[in-house]
């Protein structure tokens, strides 16, 4: 070929271009991204309102039922879901794939504005976000050492200012901090004695509290501004605030009210290792680098704590770059090994320093040049292309590996240096191509594949695919111009390693005879074959399946949930309890830090514990084990339900069973999920399984009789106001201090505002000024009101989620399915499984796809390649037994089919025929030169056996780190070596005695038809 002649006669220009890319590379690898895994990009947009102290059913009829019918109708929405919930609601839009989302997010901007009108007034303004697994904290920092209001004001004014300002930081969330509040507490008695209502002291001090421009006069030549200024400066000026009075007497607000300056009534409390604390949750900016976020914060950490009064101390509580850094360092770590046991092979078969370098040299360049390639693609540097590179580490050697054998051969045969180079490389160039390819085009239907496992697994195929062809374009021109240099003589016996040659004399002598005696019974080793083959498809039950392998992160989390309703302190006193079985674990819990009480969409009556243990090396037994433990002994605390489960930390692949039940009434659909938690739970291996219908949280329902309160002058919405009023309070206006903002709120002393009997004996004011009590225009009825309300598409719907423990989730799933379809729903009423379990159908069913395409795609390049359909026929046939070598090594290591599993699969499409294309090709090559068919397939066996072996050696004995899973982070890639190194093992095992068996069956069916139309055209001619 040109490029190798080229690549021969030029070596000054080949080696300049290879230190070009080496220093490129370089380069590269300093500005790539590191992260646990690929960006996920989930189509899916989210619209959060608030609508403070109204109950699940109100929020549900005036907010989310609105919104849900504006964004329906946004092009591309595949499901829309909602979450109503006290004084909250979201809504969540899942697009389809392949929809852009940003034109999306315009679209559902558009479509919620049009319907703000009809909200109600008190509701929030609707918060329009994008969904992003990427928007989790990538650190959290606990401030401890003062009370909370002292840690609250160190926090906003010295660290969270300071944080923000460190590189790759997007944001940092404080929680548990205390927020000031400007408190005027309403004495009823005296407002009577004076005469001061309610409405008019709101008014006064809304008016009194106010500045504004009232335009302009002229002094001479110029423009004064006019500003009328009567802002609050000090608690003093609220206090002496003039109220007039109805009957135009004036009294001081001092008369009638207290002002206090205080904070707002913490629903939430935070404490890290038991103690009180802040804790500060920091977001990194989308593009930014997670492990360099992280070493920045670290580093600021250091400075911040030399400027903080003596008690008090910042620290890291979770630090998600540890693990990630952990994984990297893992599988580079394996990837070097990887490297030395390719190298230590290539040295034991070639016998030459000299030869294993031009061979070794493959590996280092083909890696520096993904790493270029990586970053010009916008990739990242995770656990899966590292992986992939790790993978790929014995691959990247086979192309030259067969190149040197036959410039070797060349030489043996006594060419020169030059013509053993080009000859040898020249005539087998295009069987490496044409290997190589056939490993390459299997990744191009997982390009296509939509979802989760194209978003995983993408930046593998590309990681794997750039080592491939950096690797054959090193095979074709490095190495030619290195051998025509470096192998001044060809390969002698030095003495120490003739023990191997004999082996292998031995070996290719057992090979021989072995192949005979296969040739010899043709029909009993295809019969053997399909019968091996029938015996590992047995296998498949025993296997099981699950989505994504899980990694052991070291994170654990608690959730405690006690009776809906029930008051913070209780909830704290639980909580205590908690602690107790905690402490317990101290020798391999590092830190642990619990929120109790109301957190946004956390409901007021639950605690949540994060704990991140001792990494997996430092400890015997894995999160799971430890979280199963401890949730045997925490079943023990009465008065809560409380669950421990694991983390997935980086990459949360939700619930791995989602049973979803669907059906128009709210109340139905509470039982029916009760009853399949109930069923559901004795079946093996589900774990902690639970429904969304939590206990009904007790309300006091007031119905306004109409007739009575228009009899009064009283609407139901004057009622309700007071009624908000009495109990909730009212930010009146805000005061202004040292640039800070807050409140000032306008409520009733707590003892008149806390019971059912103050709620009896309020007193609702009529327009004419008569005091009437409540229970005389409104009935009061206490009821259990929901949790929180869950609708898709528009229709009310129940989850029933559980975790997967011992067992696969395959399996658990089948017996999941066939207890739901035991069970019988009431007409309207359906049940569809979701979460992982969906997910993982949907993505094998992705991948098969993708299997049958990657297979056509390695047939169509082999027939381009040998310019013959029949021939990559032959070749396919090492395919089929590689199912032998999958199933049989994941039974053997006790290893689910996942998605990474069937990747290794779809790899081997690609790579499991590069041995037949070789042996194959040279056995054509050697009829080509007028030998015997049978001594073309012995001498081709006996002649490539050896490179065979080595490309074999190579790949497999490279992914044994991989496929032990030493280190943090290698579950992930696991299963794709496992499926790798057995398979790959096992079909080459067939490809040396199976393929050229069916070789022979296909001559004969050529020769046949030959012979046929030979006859057919004598006939015509005679």
């Amino acid at each position: 070929m040109k490029l190798v002649n080229t690549s021969v006669k030029r070596p000054v220009g080949v080696i300049m271009i290879v230190l070009a890319i080496i220093a490129l590379g370089v380069v590269s690898v300093r500005s790539l991204a590191v992260d646990l895994f690929p960006k996920i990009d989930l189509p899916i947009a989210v619209v959060a309102t608030s609508y403070q102290d109204a109950a699940p059913e109100d929020v549900e009829n005036l907010i989310s039922r609105q919104i849900e019918s504006s964004v329906s109708s946004v092009e591309g929405i595949d499901t829309v879901q909602s979450q109503s919930q006290a004084g909250s609601s979201l809504v969540m839009m899942m697009f389809k794939n392949g929809t852009d989302l940003d034109q999306a997010l315009l679209d559902v901007r558009e479509k919620v504005d049009q319907v703000k009108g009809y909200l109600p007034e008190q509701a929030g303004e609707p918060n329009i976000l994008r969904f992003s697994p990427d928007a989790l904290p990538v650190v959290y920092l606990g401030l401890t050492g003062g009370d909370a209001a002292k840690l609250t004001t160190i926090a906003d004014e010295e660290i969270v200012p300071f944080l923000e300002r460190q590189g790759g930081v997007a944001s940092v969330t404080v929680e548990g901090g205390k927020t000031r509040e400007i408190q005027v507490e309403m004495d009823q008695a005296k407002m009577q004695q004076y005469g001061v209502t309610t409405q008019g002291l709101m008014q006064h001090l809304s008016s009194t509290n106010s500045s504004a421009s009232v335009g302009t006069v002229e002094k001479g030549n110029q423009d004064l501004q006019l500003r009328v200024t009567g802002e609050f400066e000090s608690l003093d000026d609220i206090s002496e605030t003039i109220i007039q009075t109805e009957t135009g007497a004036t009294v001081l607000v001092e008369d009638v009210v207290e002002v206090t300056d205080t904070f707002k009534e913490s629903s939430s409390t935070t404490l890290v290792n038991g103690e009180p604390s802040l804790v500060l949750s920091i977001m990194k900016q989308t593009d930014a680098n997670t492990v360099e976020v992280a070493t920045n914060i670290g580093d600021s950490i250091s400075e911040m704590n030399g400027d903080l009064p003596g008690e008090v101390k910042l620290e890291t509580i979770i630090d998600t770059s540890e693990f990630i850094q952990m994984s990297v360092d893992s599988v580079i770590s394996n990837i070097l090994i990887g490297g030395f046991i390719a190298v230590f092979i290539l040295l034991l078969f070639l016998k030459s320093i000299r030869a294993t370098i031009v061979i070794g040299l493959s590996i280092p360049i083909a890696l520096i040049s993904t790493f270029a390639l990586m970053y010009f693609t916008g990739q990242t540097l995770n656990v899966l292309t590292l992986g992939g590179l790790a993978l790929g580490i014995g691959m990247m050697v086979d192309s030259s590996i067969v190149i040197l054998e036959n410039i070797y051969s060349y030489r043996k045969r006594g060419y020169s240096l030059f013509d053993s180079a080009t000859k040898g490389a020249s005539e087998l160039a295009p069987a490496v191509i044409a290997s190589t390819t056939t490993t390459l085009v299997v990744f191009l239907p997982i390009i296509y594949v939509e979802g989760l496992a194209s978003d995983l697994f993408t930046p593998l195929a590309l990681a794997v695919s750039f080592s491939l062809i950096a690797s054959l374009v090193v095979a074709i021109t490095l190495v030619p111009m290195l051998s025509s240099k470096l192998l001044s003589k060809a390969m002698e016996d030095n003495g120490r390693r003739y023990w191997f040659d004999r082996f292998l004399d031995w070996l290719r002598g057992k090979y021989a005879s072995g192949l005979k005696r296969v040739l010899k019974f043709r029909k009993t080793t295809v019969l053997a074959t399909i019968l091996a083959i029938i015996g590992s498809l047995a296998l498949i039950p025993m296997i099981g399946a699950e989505l994504i392998p899980a990694s052991d992160q070291g994170q654990a989390q608690i959730t405690v949930e006690t009776a809906p309703g029930s008051s913070l302190e209780y909830t704290e006193g639980i909580a205590g309890q908690v602690n107790e079985t905690i402490n317990e674990y101290s020798d391999v819990i590092e830190i642990s830090y619990v929120t109790i009480g109301g957190t946004g969409f956390t409901a007021g009556n639950q605690a949540t514990y994060t704990m991140q243990l001792t990494p997996a090396a430092e400890r015997e037994p894995s999160t799971q084990d430890i979280v199963t433990e401890m949730d045997e002994k925490l079943q023990h605390i009465a008065g809560a339900e409380i669950t421990a489960s694991a983390m997935d930390g980086g990459m949360n692949m939700g619930d791995p069973i989602s049973i979803q039940i669907n059906g128009p009434e709210h109340e139905v659909l509470r039982e029916i999920s009760d009853q399949i938690v109930t069923e559901i739970s004795s079946i093996e291996g589900v774990f902690n399984p639970s429904s969304a219908a939590a206990d009904g949280v007790p309300q006091m329902t007031i119905s306004s009789d109409e007739g009575k309160a228009a009899t009064q002058g009283l609407t139901q919405e004057q009622i309700t106001s007071q009624i908000q009023m009495q109990f909730n309070g009212q930010v009146v206006t805000q005061y202004r201090e040292e640039g800070q903002e807050m409140d000032v709120t306008l409520l009733y002393p707590e003892d008149e505002r806390s019971t059912i009997s103050d709620l009896k004996d309020l007193k609702v004011q009529s327009p004419t000024g008569a005091s009437l009590p409540l229970e005389e225009v409104a009935d009061l009825v206490e009821v259990q009101g929901p949790v929180s309300l869950l609708r898709e598409n528009q229709q009310p719907q129940m989850n029933v989620t559980s975790a997967v423990v011992d067992r696969d989730l395959g399996s658990v799933v089948e017996d999941v399915e066939t207890t739901l379809d035991g069970m019988s729903l009431p007409e309207g009423y359906s049940i569809t499984i979701g979460g992982q379990a969906q997910d993982m159908a949907d993505s094998f069913t992705d991948l098969a796809i993708a299997l049958v395409f990657s297979i056509f795609l390695v047939y169509a390049v082999m027939a381009i390649q040998f310019e013959n359909f029949l021939q990559p026929f032959i070749i396919m046939f090492a395919l089929p037994t590689t199912i032998i070598g999958v199933i049989g090594g994941l039974y053997i290591t006790g290893i689910s089919l996942s998605v990474p599993g069937f990747i290794g699969i779809i790899m081997l499409a690609g790579i499991v025929v590069n041995n037949s294309i070789v042996l194959v090709d040279y056995i054509n090559i050697l009829r080509g030169r007028g030998m015997d068919r049978f001594e073309a397939i012995i001498e081709a066996g006996r002649n490539r056996i050896r490179p065979i072996m080595m490309t074999t050696l190579t790949t497999v004995l490279a992914m044994v780190p991989l496929g032990m899973g030493l280190g943090e982070g290698a579950e992930m890639q696991q299963p794709l070596a496992v499926t790798i190194i057995f398979g790959l093992s096992v079909s080459s095992i067939f490809t040396l005695f199976f393929v050229p068996v069916i070789y022979t069956f296909f001559d004969d069916l050529s020769a046949k038809f030959t012979n046929r139309k030979e006859k057919k055209k004598k006939k015509k001619e005679a």
